[in-house]
Formats: structure tokens, C-alpha cells, sequence
């Protein structure tokens, strides 16, 4: 196939075209990043961070940035293609990440960490920079993980069925209000319909998974695949007769997990635990 034409000469890049038109349509307008942000009641600096590719902003920024020049539904569209888009994510991680938004049904076993689809920003932070990511890198790796939540909103989401580890929720973070916000998100979360939380208790002792973080991901077309991690790697498992022993694991522990309900209270006991900021 040839390559394709390029008539525009913009950038092919979701991310940055968006950036490129957010900064065309201001441009043509005669805005100022400062006027831009007096009329719409938002830093200036944002929008600024947004132009040059260092964050995308929300989608209620977007949307008001859409009002604002005349362009509904443009720039929400180009915003959507931006936060999906698979290359902002590691190479490794990104035929993963496509199937993760393609799936129908998915199934999480969490060992040490909670799962990037159900972090808050703060805690994205602390894990990714263990990784060793700082300064715009970081950022940006935040916003892409925090940004795959979406996945989980609205009418059509699909079910996510996420069984923790007692470690994960007993392992908290240095900064104790970003920990309690943690807590409290996944208690929001296990109150939605499409989204069953489990806590499997340390007592319960070995198990086939016990040095292994796993997602499944039922596709479009039946199938299902499997992706295990550690800390330093992870593998994409499309083998039938591997993904189903890594199944039978998964039913196994989740055969010993607390219920839904009872897991509920273990993290509220958690969040409990968590030391309140003091009041002024």
C-alpha cells in the first residue's frame, strides 16, 4: 500500500494534532493564552501545557474550548482519539493496551499494586516514578494511565471483576492523603454496576498466582487473552491451553476472595486506618 498522502502537512500523531489545531484555532482568533483564559475562567497555563502537547486537559475543557471557537464536537472528538491513542504508552505495552479498549468482559488479579484502570492520579504518580519517569515524561505517563478510567464509564462499559491482593490495600503510599484518596476511589468504584471488587485475604496462604499479576480480556470475537506482569516485564498470553491454566488459577482464588460485600468493609477498615489531615 503507498504511503498515505499527507495535504494538510499536520502532524498523523493523535496527540499532537491535537495540540497543533488548539493552537491553530487560537492563533486565527488573535487570543492570547492569558485572554483565553479570563474568558473561560481556567488558568492560562493550562491551556498553554495543552498547546504544547504536555497534558490534554478534560473533556469539560475541551468541550468549553469547543463552544468557544465554534467547533462542536471537533476538538472532543480529536481529544478522544488523543487519550486512546496506543503510542503514548511504552511499545511494549501497546498491543495490550489496544485489546484492553477493544474488550468486552475483563478479569484483574492484583499481587502488589492496584491496577492502572483503577488508579487515582496521585497514586500513578508515586508507582510510575518508581519506574524511574520524572519531569514531562511523567506527566504524561499519568495522564495516559489515569486517562484508560474512561474504559470504565458510562452506559456501555464493559464488567470488570478486579480481585486484590490483602498486600495491595495494606501497602500505602508515603503521602497518607493521596492514600486515603486511593481508598476512597476504589470505594466509589466497587459501587458501580459493571465493577466487582474482591479482597483476597493474606490467610489464605499459597495460591497459583502468587507472584503474578494477570488481566483477562474477552474480545470481540469470544476470544480471550491474558496479560501477565511483574515489575520488571510483561507478556501478552493468546495460547488457548495457557490462558485457561491461568483461568482455573484465577477461579481458584477468586473461590477464596471475600465477597463483594465483605470486601467492601475490609477496605472501609483500611481507609479507617488511614490517619485524618488534621483540621484548621
Amino acid at each position: 500500500m503507498p504511503p498515505r498522502r499527507v495535504i494538510t502537512g499536520r502532524s498523523q500523531e493523535p496527540r499532537k494534532r491535537f495540540a497543533e489545531e488548539l493552537r491553530l484555532l487560537r492563533t486565527e482568533r488573535g487570543e492570547s493564552l492569558r485572554k483565553l483564559g479570563e474568558v473561560l475562567g481556567w488558568d492560562w497555563s493550562l491551556f498553554g501545557k495543552m498547546e504544547s502537547g504536555q497534558t490534554l486537559g478534560s473533556p469539560e475543557v475541551v468541550q468549553a474550548l469547543d463552544q468557544h471557537y465554534g467547533t462542536p464536537g471537533l476538538l472532543l472528538a480529536l481529544w478522544e482519539l488523543a487519550v486512546g491513542d496506543p503510542t503514548q504508552f511504552k511499545e511494549q505495552y501497546r498491543r495490550y493496551m489496544v485489546l484492553e479498549a477493544e474488550a468486552v468482559n475483563l478479569w484483574h488479579f492484583g499481587v502488589s499494586t492496584v491496577h492502572g484502570l483503577l488508579q487515582t492520579e496521585g497514586y500513578a504518580y508515586e508507582v510510575l516514578a518508581l519506574g524511574g519517569a520524572k519531569g514531562q515524561e511523567l506527566d504524561q505517563q499519568v495522564e495516559a494511565r489515569t486517562g484508560r478510567r474512561e474504559l470504565l464509564e458510562g452506559e456501555d462499559a464493559p464488567p470488570l471483576r478486579a480481585l486484590l491482593a490483602e498486600a495491595v490495600l495494606r501497602t500505602p503510599l508515603r503521602d497518607e492523603a493521596v492514600w486515603r484518596k486511593q481508598l476512597e476511589y476504589l470505594m466509589e468504584v466497587s459501587g458501580r454496576p459493571n465493577i466487582t471488587l474482591q479482597v483476597l485475604p493474606q490467610g489464605v496462604g499459597l495460591h497459583g498466582l502468587v507472584s503474578t499479576d494477570v488481566m483477562f480480556l474477552r474480545l470481540l470475537d469470544g476470544k480471550t487473552v491474558a496479560y501477565t506482569e511483574n515489575a520488571h516485564r510483561g507478556e501478552l498470553i493468546e495460547e488457548n491451553s495457557s490462558v485457561e491454566r491461568l483461568q482455573r488459577a484465577y477461579d481458584a482464588m477468586r473461590d477464596l476472595a471475600l465477597s463483594p460485600a465483605e470486601s467492601r468493609k475490609f477496605i472501609l477498615r483500611m481507609l479507617e486506618e488511614v490517619p485524618c489531615e488534621p483540621s484548621t
